[in-house]
């Protein structure tokens, strides 16, 4: 086999196309194939697959996967078509998109990689630069999100991630059920939600069960606008609740411990994380030191106690029994004397049916928490984000679950 018919067959080159030539460039490092058009003049327009008369061509180069240890350039004089309808057009090749500089199988090595490594990491191992793997994953999340199918979600959490310091934010949309990220937007505000409820066709609406959320007001009015039936789909889960709870107790030991510090008493420096521990997961000297703390600094364990105690009525499963409880609970609240406490019964009181909801429907933020977490980790990759919009389509390269691979692949 020669060199032309040996390249012809790794590259997936079939008529009309034709190997031309092969060049060792090796002074460049590089070997420079050679393909062209056997076609005649009547060729397909790529907008709407006309036959159209030839109308010139224009040199192209591709990138492709690497013979050895040096780059393979796809070398090629694309025909364009004179469409009657569409005009001047460059017509499709097998071997890559648009107007990409890269092989489909180039882009789907580097889209695999971009999986498990930063930009720049990637570029620095291909040899490319920071813009162009960048392009690589703008093009991967375009198709991506062009191919997903028009999602009719059952449940879903909404949740928002710091995107750069001095609380700017992103809100994510989750598919609680499938666990991928179905919508991201700048900021927290109602129009940041209301672009995903814009992309849902009437009948998504109604099939949507679970919006599980925080008590962030912007997301309730825009679920309340949106969703006939809202009362009974807005779900405050435990993580939030909980978060809310954790705040207050932390709030009434930071107090405590300062009236503590003036008469030279330590109990409760360094304690901090007791306090937020689920008691279920804390070792034997952690659960000591705790119990020991709570008999000294009696407010802050009254706080403890209430926190505690919530988490349990998470357990009821009928609205009915889950009201008393939680009723009795906000009653016990406001007698503790301890405003903090009071605070969050007062804000529990109020958001108290999304809470029912979420207990009734067994409805959990995990998949948006889990989300979060993730996105941290993008984050930390990354080294931090400076553009919102690069922020985005990594979450979505990430977290989307979406395909991104060239349509294209040689080797089909």
């Amino acid at each position: 086999m020669n060199d032309t018919a040996l390249y012809a067959t790794i590259l997936g080159v079939t008529a009309p196309w034709k190997v031309t030539r092969v060049t060792p460039a090796v002074d460049d490092g590089e070997i420079v194939v050679h393909v062209e058009s056997a076609g005649g003049s009547q060729l397909a327009c790529p907008e709407c697959a006309a036959p159209s008369p030839r109308y010139d061509s224009r040199p192209r180069r591709w990138r492709h996967l690497p013979t050895c240890q040096y780059r393979t350039i796809l070398e090629v004089d694309v025909p364009r078509v004179n469409c009657e309808e569409h005009g001047v057009r460059q017509i499709c090749v097998p071997w890559a998109e648009g107007n990409s500089s890269f092989t489909a199988l180039f882009e789907s090595m580097v889209i695999s990689w971009l999986k498990e490594a930063s930009i720049s990491a990637v570029a620095e191992r291909m040899d490319l630069t920071w813009d162009q793997v960048d392009g690589i994953m703008q093009r991967a999340v375009r198709r991506g999100l062009a191919r997903r199918e028009i999602f009719s979600p059952t449940r879903v959490g909404v949740d928002e991630t710091s995107f750069a310091k001095r609380h700017e934010y992103v809100t994510i949309v989750t598919d609680l059920v499938g666990g991928n990220v179905l919508y991201v937007a700048d900021d927290r505000k109602k129009s940041s939600l209301q672009g995903f409820f814009d992309e849902l066709e009437p009948i998504d609406l109604l099939r949507l069960e679970v919006v599980s959320m925080d008590m962030w007001a912007p997301y309730i009015a825009v679920v309340e606008e949106n969703l006939l039936d809202a009362a009974e789909k807005i779900c405050f889960d435990k993580f939030h609740v909980a978060k809310y709870l954790g705040d207050a107790v932390d709030k009434v030991r930071r107090r405590e411990q300062r009236e503590q510090l003036l008469d030279g008493d330590r109990t409760l420096v360094r304690s901090r994380h007791l306090w937020l521990r689920n008691p279920e997961g804390m070792k034997r000297e952690e659960s000591n030191r705790l119990g020991k703390i709570r008999a000294i600094a009696r407010r802050t364990g009254r706080a403890w106690e209430l926190k505690e105690h919530a988490m349990l009525l998470w357990g009821y499963t009928t609205r009915g029994w889950a009201r008393r409880a939680w009723k009795a609970w906000i009653s016990w609240a406001r007698r503790s004397r301890l405003e903090p406490m009071k605070k969050v019964a007062k804000t529990i009181a109020i958001h108290l049916e999304g809470i029912l909801n979420a207990i009734v429907h067994r409805a959990t933020n995990a998949a948006s928490e889990s989300i979060n977490s993730r996105v941290q980790r993008v984050k930390r990759m990354a080294c931090g984000f400076r553009n919102r919009e690069r922020f985005r389509n990594a979450i979505y390269f990430h977290l989307g679950g979406l395909d991104l691979d060239p349509l294209t692949h040689t080797r089909s």
